[in-house]
């Protein structure tokens, strides 16, 4: 399949996934505690609750946020109707790719964003909550593994399970990437030491990580500032979230000590790039002297070295991004079926942006096909 004449490789299209995911694919010993998936009228219910009701991935002094019903919520609604009634399977999911133009996608969750966003969860839950949604992804993958591509959840909550789960993911399920989420739920900031046999492992493997923030969080993120205003919320918690995470890996030493490690941020905008690494190389400037000894290259050197950041398909502001540092950094997402995607017109959307076909390759195919390490 190519649009027009452009090969399309979807960096984070997302899955909707079944309510009763933890209730079938769980240990046995977990189900008693398991997140539930809400359902409602809403046809993109993103809810999970605890089996005694509270909801799962909220801070609960701020869990009143008030569910939007807008001109966009409308709109969403119509659009994905269809999809919901025949139960967000995979073979809608390839009927959605083929609508939009896309032949190849990584495909990252959607209630999975929230599954391990609450603080401090019990390490051996969380990992059994991880191994659970990769075994359910892996069957939904079953359907096209071709084209559909999975990203692992991978807890944070206890290194030696992470560095099990990766290997095993990578390995035995033939997924492409591992993702977590970008803000911090167990007290280790990204450059601590204490994640480095999981960036180690994944050199080995040669997958790579991809930083995927979401609004709802169980912790402090910077969206939760505006609770209950969910449109300033979103505006604010994957942007600020993925600069944050992008300092700790190219200024705080992870990308210095694993030089093969790559690293994407998603779905949070790439128009702030050239800013925050302006801002990180100045600052090693000024005090890298003694915070940044180890760096042998300027934090923005690292990024262009091993990451890359995801454009929105109307991302005008992204045209200065390319044109200071050029596209080959740069990687496409359609964030299907969320409620910010342009879908079925993603593409198109982005196809109107005045780039270079040159561009456009790099940033529809090239960039994704090396990223994910796709033959």
């Amino acid at each position: 399949m190519a649009k027009n004449g452009f090969k399309i490789f979807d960096s984070d299209m997302h899955i909707m996934e079944p309510p009763d995911l933890w209730q079938r694919y769980i240990d046995s010993e977990f189900k008693g505690e398991a997140p539930i998936g809400l359902t409602s009228e809403d046809v993109r219910d993103l809810r999970m609750a605890h089996p005694d009701g509270r909801q799962w991935g909220y801070n609960p002094d701020r869990a009143k946020t008030r569910q939007s019903r807008g001109q966009n919520f409308n709109r969403t609604q119509g659009i994905y109707q269809y999809y919901s009634d025949q139960g967000w399977s995979a073979k809608v999911q390839l009927e959605a790719m083929d609508i939009e133009g896309i032949d190849v996608a990584v495909l990252y969750p959607t209630r999975g964003l929230t599954a391990l966003a609450e603080p401090n969860m019990e390490p051996r839950f969380a990992a059994a909550i991880a191994r659970a949604y990769n075994n359910w992804l892996f069957d939904f993958c079953s359907a096209d593994p071709h084209r559909l591509l999975g990203a692992a959840m991978i807890s944070p909550f206890d290194i030696d399970e992470a560095v099990k789960e990766t290997r095993r993911c990578a390995k035995e399920l033939g997924f492409r990437a591992i993702f977590i989420r970008a803000n911090l739920f167990n007290g280790h900031n990204w450059y601590d030491e204490y994640y480095d046999p999981l960036w180690a492992t994944l050199e080995e493997v040669d997958i790579p990580l991809g930083f995927h923030e979401a609004t709802r969080s169980g912790v402090n993120n910077p969206g939760q500032r505006f609770e209950p205003n969910f449109m300033l919320r979103r505006v604010y918690a994957q942007p600020m979230e993925q600069m944050l995470a992008l300092g700790s890996m190219c200024a705080g030493g992870v990308l210095a000590r694993h030089p093969k490690l790559r690293v994407a941020f998603l779905e949070g905008n790439c128009s702030w790039l050239p800013w925050i690494l302006w801002r990180l190389d100045e600052a090693c400037e000024l005090e890298g002297d003694i915070w940044t000894i180890d760096l042998a290259m300027r934090p923005s050197e690292y990024f262009k070295k091993q990451c890359f950041v995801s454009i929105e398909p109307e991302e005008e502001p992204a045209l200065q991004v390319i044109e200071h540092m050029g596209s080959e950094h740069i990687i496409f997402s359609t964030d299907y079926p969320h409620g910010d995607s342009r879908f079925p017109e993603a593409l198109q959307t982005f196809l109107k942006m005045p780039l270079s076909d040159e561009d456009r390759r790099n940033i529809l195919w090239n960039n994704c096909a090396g990223f994910y390490a796709l033959d």
